[in-house]
């Protein structure tokens, strides 16, 4: 106890200096807020800007980045739910920050392109010279990262954002498209969307949903964040005319029936900057938490009251509604300074919750025990 407080003195006096914890003991997981049984702890640190997560059929955590332009293996070789190696297989990309695996290859984005690692987890301290998918894609910078992921049908799912705070653009912006795996096929699956960096498809139904980040500079309340359900192709989502499902834009919603576009399924805190996504599929939480929704809330940038810096739940009835939208874990927000940021957030296989960190460069794992 003693130490603890002690650590906590000292983190203290890091927010007062504007200087951020760089290594595990600095980080203060005691400050975590969780539901009672949950835990966190660390999974994997020095993951420098850890982005989206994948993991590969022998167990090996895959983690894209942006700024740093990395990606990374993680590898638990005692098996412990703590990362013992780490291996960084791609190094000087575009923004790889989506990263998928599919049939023994390794998927990642940047930006303009998609490449793709064959047998990689056979070569991690080699890793083969990348196989380029597509590279037809946009290669604006703004908005310009891609989370990417294969869907139930086989399709590589890669959303393509708006490249502005809010305008008009031709396809393939402001879209999810999808393709097959040798990157032929590509076709617009969704519209209206601002900038989605996390989406997953309904464990039962199979259906996409998705987080989508609102435009600025409509006010500290205004518009909300997004998660919005893709229950078939080819709808579209409002924006830029509409946000939130019913606000239309000044600029671009004069004239716009917003009720003619696809409503949010959950309206999001605004600004929170929803990122990654999930269904929970494990086995290791209470019953109550299979099938609903974990988010990372990467944090406002531009409020002036910062909000998110959080895990968040969405709950869903069994007809797919959404019911609750609920803070899950919370503590990386401290008075108006951040020591972290949540990224991305990935079932393991033994049923815990992994989180991202660009911020912190860590990997956390939250985990359940019943009291």
């Amino acid at each position: 106890m003693r130490q603890s407080y002690f650590n906590l003195l000292i983190f203290g006096a890091t927010l007062l200096l504007g200087v951020r914890p760089s290594t595990s003991n600095d980080l203060p997981l005691e400050l975590i807020n969780l539901p009672p049984g949950f835990a966190i702890e660390i999974f994997a640190t020095n993951v420098v800007n850890a982005r989206a997560m994948t993991l590969g059929h022998n167990g090996t955590l895959f983690v894209g980045s942006r700024s740093a332009g990395n990606i990374y293996a993680l590898v638990d070789e005692n098996q412990d739910m703590r990362s013992d190696k780490m291996y960084v297989v791609a190094e000087g990309l575009h923004a790889p920050s989506g990263v998928a695996f599919k049939d023994g290859s390794l998927y990642a984005s940047a930006v303009d392109r998609i490449l793709r690692y064959d047998n990689i987890e056979t070569s991690l301290d080699q890793p083969p010279v990348p196989v380029t998918v597509t590279k037809s894609l946009p290669n604006e910078r703004h908005h310009g990262s891609k989370f990417i992921d294969f869907g139930p049908d086989g399709m590589l799912y890669v959303p393509v954002g708006a490249p502005c705070n809010v305008c008009v653009r031709p396809d393939p912006f402001s879209s999810i498209l999808r393709m097959r795996p040798d990157g032929s096929g590509m076709e617009v699956f969704a519209r209206g969307i601002r900038n989605s960096v996390g989406f997953a498809w309904h464990p039962t139904t199979k259906t996409l949903w998705f987080t989508d980040n609102g435009r600025d500079n409509l006010g500290d309340n205004s518009p909300p964040g997004e998660l919005n359900h893709a229950h078939k192709m080819g709808l579209h989502f409002g924006f830029p005319h509409c946000h939130g499902g019913d606000i239309p834009d000044p600029q671009f919603g004069k004239g716009a029936d917003c009720s003619t576009f696809e409503p949010p399924a959950q309206r999001l805190g605004a600004h929170v900057a929803p990122l990654g996504m999930t269904f929970y599929d494990g086995e290791m939480f209470p019953e109550k938490y299979v099938n609903q929704v974990f988010i990372a809330e990467h944090g406002s940038w531009n409020r002036s009251k910062k909000i998110g810096y959080r895990i968040t739940t969405v709950r869903l009835d069994n007809y797919g509604n959404a019911v609750a939208y609920e803070t899950f874990a919370e503590g990386w927000l401290q008075g108006q300074r951040a020591w972290g940021r949540p990224a991305d957030v990935f079932v393991a296989k033994d049923g815990s919750l992994l989180v991202s960190d660009d911020t912190a460069n860590a990997i956390y794992r939250i985990s359940y025990q019943e009291q």
